[in-house]
Protein backbone atom coordinates (compact mmCIF):
# COMPACT_ATOMS: atom_id res chain seq x y z
CA UNK A 1 0.00 0.00 0.00
CA UNK A 2 1.52 3.39 -0.98
CA UNK A 3 2.49 5.75 1.80
CA UNK A 4 0.24 8.75 2.25
CA UNK A 5 2.01 12.04 1.64
CA UNK A 6 2.04 14.26 4.76
CA UNK A 7 -0.38 17.18 4.50
CA UNK A 8 2.45 19.68 4.94
CA UNK A 9 4.33 18.14 2.01
CA UNK A 10 1.17 18.12 -0.11
CA UNK A 11 0.60 21.79 0.64
CA UNK A 12 4.19 22.70 -0.26
CA UNK A 13 3.99 20.69 -3.48
CA UNK A 14 0.74 22.42 -4.45
CA UNK A 15 2.26 25.81 -3.74
CA UNK A 16 5.33 25.05 -5.86
CA UNK A 17 3.17 23.78 -8.73
CA UNK A 18 1.01 26.92 -8.52
CA UNK A 19 4.07 29.19 -8.51
CA UNK A 20 5.58 27.37 -11.51
CA UNK A 21 2.30 27.53 -13.42
CA UNK A 22 1.95 31.25 -12.80
CA UNK A 23 5.54 31.89 -13.87
CA UNK A 24 5.06 29.94 -17.10
CA UNK A 25 1.87 31.83 -17.90
CA UNK A 26 3.54 35.18 -17.41
CA UNK A 27 2.26 35.90 -13.91
CA UNK A 28 4.47 35.13 -10.90
CA UNK A 29 2.44 37.35 -8.56
CA UNK A 30 0.49 36.20 -5.54
CA UNK A 31 -3.04 35.22 -6.51
CA UNK A 32 -6.28 34.49 -4.68
CA UNK A 33 -8.53 31.57 -5.60
CA UNK A 34 -12.30 32.18 -5.69
CA UNK A 35 -12.83 29.56 -3.00
CA UNK A 36 -10.28 31.24 -0.74
CA UNK A 37 -11.97 34.59 -1.23
CA UNK A 38 -15.31 33.06 -0.24
CA UNK A 39 -13.79 31.43 2.81
CA UNK A 40 -12.31 34.70 4.03
CA UNK A 41 -15.53 36.68 3.53
CA UNK A 42 -17.40 37.82 6.59
CA UNK A 43 -20.63 35.99 7.30
CA UNK A 44 -22.57 39.21 6.66
CA UNK A 45 -20.83 40.00 3.34
CA UNK A 46 -23.22 41.18 0.66
CA UNK A 47 -21.96 39.59 -2.54
CA UNK A 48 -24.66 38.50 -4.98
CA UNK A 49 -25.08 34.71 -5.06
CA UNK A 50 -26.81 34.62 -8.44
CA UNK A 51 -28.19 31.18 -9.40
CA UNK A 52 -26.28 29.30 -6.69
CA UNK A 53 -24.34 29.55 -3.45
CA UNK A 54 -20.93 28.46 -4.72
CA UNK A 55 -19.82 27.56 -1.20
CA UNK A 56 -22.05 24.53 -1.66
CA UNK A 57 -22.73 24.18 -5.39
CA UNK A 58 -20.38 22.99 -8.14
CA UNK A 59 -19.87 26.34 -9.85
CA UNK A 60 -17.89 27.39 -12.89
CA UNK A 61 -17.54 30.74 -14.66
CA UNK A 62 -17.68 31.12 -18.43
CA UNK A 63 -15.69 34.11 -19.70
CA UNK A 64 -15.10 35.58 -23.15
CA UNK A 65 -12.21 37.84 -24.14
CA UNK A 66 -11.46 40.39 -26.83
CA UNK A 67 -14.97 41.10 -28.12
CA UNK A 68 -17.53 42.04 -28.90
CA UNK A 69 -17.40 40.92 -32.50
CA UNK A 70 -19.70 39.93 -35.33
CA UNK A 71 -20.47 36.54 -33.72
CA UNK A 72 -21.27 37.91 -30.27
CA UNK A 73 -25.00 38.39 -30.95
CA UNK A 74 -25.27 34.68 -31.83
CA UNK A 75 -23.41 33.84 -28.63
CA UNK A 76 -25.85 35.98 -26.65
CA UNK A 77 -28.73 34.13 -28.28
CA UNK A 78 -27.20 30.82 -27.13
CA UNK A 79 -26.62 32.03 -23.58
CA UNK A 80 -30.17 33.36 -23.39
CA UNK A 81 -31.56 30.04 -24.63
CA UNK A 82 -29.45 28.11 -22.11
CA UNK A 83 -30.24 30.58 -19.30
CA UNK A 84 -26.52 31.07 -18.61
CA UNK A 85 -24.79 34.30 -17.63
CA UNK A 86 -21.16 34.88 -18.59
CA UNK A 87 -18.43 37.47 -18.01
CA UNK A 88 -17.27 39.46 -21.05
CA UNK A 89 -13.81 41.06 -20.97
CA UNK A 90 -14.20 43.64 -23.71
CA UNK A 91 -11.61 45.36 -25.90
CA UNK A 92 -12.09 49.07 -26.37
CA UNK A 93 -10.80 50.60 -29.58
CA UNK A 94 -11.98 48.24 -32.34
CA UNK A 95 -14.72 46.43 -30.45
CA UNK A 96 -16.58 48.40 -27.77
CA UNK A 97 -16.69 51.50 -29.94
CA UNK A 98 -17.61 49.47 -33.05
CA UNK A 99 -20.42 47.45 -31.46
CA UNK A 100 -22.03 49.70 -28.84
CA UNK A 101 -25.44 48.06 -29.27
CA UNK A 102 -23.90 44.64 -28.51
CA UNK A 103 -22.18 46.01 -25.39
CA UNK A 104 -25.53 47.41 -24.26
CA UNK A 105 -27.20 44.06 -24.90
CA UNK A 106 -24.52 42.21 -22.91
CA UNK A 107 -25.23 44.43 -19.92
CA UNK A 108 -29.02 44.45 -20.36
CA UNK A 109 -29.18 40.63 -20.46
CA UNK A 110 -27.45 40.26 -17.10
CA UNK A 111 -23.91 39.37 -18.10
CA UNK A 112 -20.90 40.85 -16.34
CA UNK A 113 -19.20 43.54 -18.44
CA UNK A 114 -15.45 43.72 -17.80
CA UNK A 115 -12.31 45.41 -19.15
CA UNK A 116 -9.69 43.81 -21.44
CA UNK A 117 -7.81 47.05 -22.22
CA UNK A 118 -8.08 49.46 -25.14
CA UNK A 119 -5.77 47.86 -27.74
CA UNK A 120 -4.65 44.54 -26.15
CA UNK A 121 -1.10 45.72 -25.45
CA UNK A 122 0.81 43.58 -22.95
CA UNK A 123 0.60 45.81 -19.90
CA UNK A 124 3.85 44.68 -18.33
CA UNK A 125 5.69 46.06 -21.39
CA UNK A 126 4.15 49.54 -20.97
CA UNK A 127 5.01 52.64 -18.96
CA UNK A 128 2.61 53.52 -16.10
CA UNK A 129 0.85 56.28 -18.07
CA UNK A 130 0.26 53.90 -20.98
CA UNK A 131 -1.08 51.18 -18.67
CA UNK A 132 -3.50 53.65 -17.15
CA UNK A 133 -4.63 54.84 -20.58
CA UNK A 134 -5.21 51.25 -21.81
CA UNK A 135 -7.54 50.59 -18.88
CA UNK A 136 -9.11 54.00 -18.37
CA UNK A 137 -10.14 54.53 -22.01
CA UNK A 138 -12.05 51.26 -21.96
CA UNK A 139 -13.61 52.09 -18.59
CA UNK A 140 -14.97 55.35 -19.98
CA UNK A 141 -16.10 53.87 -23.30
CA UNK A 142 -18.09 51.15 -21.51
CA UNK A 143 -19.54 53.64 -19.04
CA UNK A 144 -20.72 55.83 -21.91
CA UNK A 145 -22.75 52.89 -23.27
CA UNK A 146 -23.93 51.11 -20.13
CA UNK A 147 -23.86 53.91 -17.55
CA UNK A 148 -21.49 51.90 -15.37
CA UNK A 149 -17.75 51.31 -15.24
CA UNK A 150 -16.50 47.70 -14.93
CA UNK A 151 -15.03 46.41 -11.69
CA UNK A 152 -13.08 43.53 -13.29
CA UNK A 153 -10.28 43.43 -15.82
CA UNK A 154 -8.21 40.74 -17.50
CA UNK A 155 -4.66 41.68 -18.50
CA UNK A 156 -3.75 40.58 -22.04
CA UNK A 157 -1.91 37.23 -21.98
CA UNK A 158 -2.51 37.18 -18.22
CA UNK A 159 0.61 39.28 -17.71
CA UNK A 160 0.63 41.54 -14.69
CA UNK A 161 3.01 42.97 -12.12
CA UNK A 162 3.05 45.36 -9.17
CA UNK A 163 2.64 48.44 -11.36
CA UNK A 164 -0.36 46.96 -13.19
CA UNK A 165 -1.85 45.92 -9.86
CA UNK A 166 -1.40 49.37 -8.34
CA UNK A 167 -3.01 51.11 -11.32
CA UNK A 168 -5.83 48.56 -11.39
CA UNK A 169 -6.47 49.20 -7.70
CA UNK A 170 -6.54 52.93 -8.31
CA UNK A 171 -9.13 52.45 -11.08
CA UNK A 172 -11.27 50.11 -8.96
CA UNK A 173 -10.45 47.03 -11.03
CA UNK A 174 -9.84 43.48 -9.82
CA UNK A 175 -7.71 41.25 -12.06
CA UNK A 176 -9.14 37.93 -13.24
CA UNK A 177 -7.09 35.10 -14.74
CA UNK A 178 -8.34 31.61 -15.65
CA UNK A 179 -7.99 27.87 -15.12
CA UNK A 180 -9.22 26.44 -18.44
CA UNK A 181 -8.41 27.62 -21.94
CA UNK A 182 -9.12 26.12 -25.35
CA UNK A 183 -6.41 28.14 -27.07
CA UNK A 184 -9.15 28.89 -29.57
CA UNK A 185 -6.94 31.47 -31.26
CA UNK A 186 -5.00 28.51 -32.70
CA UNK A 187 -7.87 26.41 -34.12
CA UNK A 188 -11.29 26.71 -35.73
CA UNK A 189 -12.16 23.12 -34.79
CA UNK A 190 -15.22 23.51 -32.54
CA UNK A 191 -15.08 19.88 -31.39
CA UNK A 192 -11.47 20.33 -30.30
CA UNK A 193 -12.31 23.57 -28.49
CA UNK A 194 -15.11 21.80 -26.64
CA UNK A 195 -12.88 18.85 -25.71
CA UNK A 196 -10.09 21.06 -24.41
CA UNK A 197 -12.46 22.93 -22.11
CA UNK A 198 -14.21 19.81 -20.84
CA UNK A 199 -10.83 18.19 -20.11
CA UNK A 200 -9.78 21.16 -17.97
CA UNK A 201 -13.06 22.01 -16.25
CA UNK A 202 -13.21 21.86 -12.47
CA UNK A 203 -15.18 23.22 -9.52
CA UNK A 204 -14.61 26.95 -9.01
CA UNK A 205 -12.96 27.09 -12.42
CA UNK A 206 -12.84 30.06 -14.79
CA UNK A 207 -13.09 29.18 -18.49
CA UNK A 208 -11.34 31.42 -21.02
CA UNK A 209 -12.75 31.60 -24.56
CA UNK A 210 -12.79 34.27 -27.28
CA UNK A 211 -16.02 35.19 -29.06
CA UNK A 212 -14.07 36.64 -32.00
CA UNK A 213 -12.78 33.35 -33.45
CA UNK A 214 -14.69 31.25 -35.97
CA UNK A 215 -14.78 27.96 -34.07
CA UNK A 216 -15.60 29.25 -30.61
CA UNK A 217 -19.27 30.23 -30.58
CA UNK A 218 -20.37 26.93 -32.22
CA UNK A 219 -18.56 25.07 -29.41
CA UNK A 220 -20.42 26.85 -26.60
CA UNK A 221 -23.72 24.85 -26.63
CA UNK A 222 -21.85 21.55 -26.28
CA UNK A 223 -19.68 22.93 -23.47
CA UNK A 224 -22.70 24.18 -21.55
CA UNK A 225 -24.74 21.01 -22.05
CA UNK A 226 -21.90 18.67 -21.04
CA UNK A 227 -20.94 20.63 -17.92
CA UNK A 228 -24.53 21.06 -16.78
CA UNK A 229 -25.05 17.31 -17.23
CA UNK A 230 -22.01 16.83 -15.00
CA UNK A 231 -23.62 18.93 -12.27
CA UNK A 232 -22.05 22.32 -12.87
CA UNK A 233 -23.85 25.63 -12.36
CA UNK A 234 -22.69 28.54 -14.53
CA UNK A 235 -22.11 31.84 -12.76
CA UNK A 236 -20.42 35.16 -13.43
CA UNK A 237 -17.02 35.82 -11.87
CA UNK A 238 -18.42 37.98 -9.03
CA UNK A 239 -21.04 35.30 -8.31
CA UNK A 240 -18.27 32.68 -8.19
CA UNK A 241 -16.66 34.60 -5.31
CA UNK A 242 -19.79 35.52 -3.39
CA UNK A 243 -20.34 36.38 -0.61
CA UNK A 244 -16.89 37.92 -1.05
CA UNK A 245 -16.71 40.99 -3.28
CA UNK A 246 -13.70 41.21 -5.66
CA UNK A 247 -11.11 43.63 -4.31
CA UNK A 248 -9.50 46.18 -6.66
CA UNK A 249 -5.90 45.35 -7.54
CA UNK A 250 -6.15 41.75 -6.34
CA UNK A 251 -5.33 38.99 -8.84
CA UNK A 252 -7.88 36.17 -8.83
CA UNK A 253 -7.07 32.78 -10.29
CA UNK A 254 -8.49 29.31 -9.52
Amino acid sequence: MPRKMPSSTMGLTAALVTALTLTLSGCSMDTTAPGSARGEAASDAKGSFGPADCRKAKCIALTFDAGPGKDTPRLLDILKEKKVHATFFLLGKHHVVKYPEVVRRIADEGHEVANHTWTHKVLTDQKPDAIRAELEKTQLAIEKITGKQPTLMRPPQGRTDDTVSDISKDLGLSQVLWSATAKDYSTNDSALIEKRILDQAGKDGIILLHDIYKGTVPAVPGIIDALQKDGYTFVTVPELMAPAVPEPGTIYRP
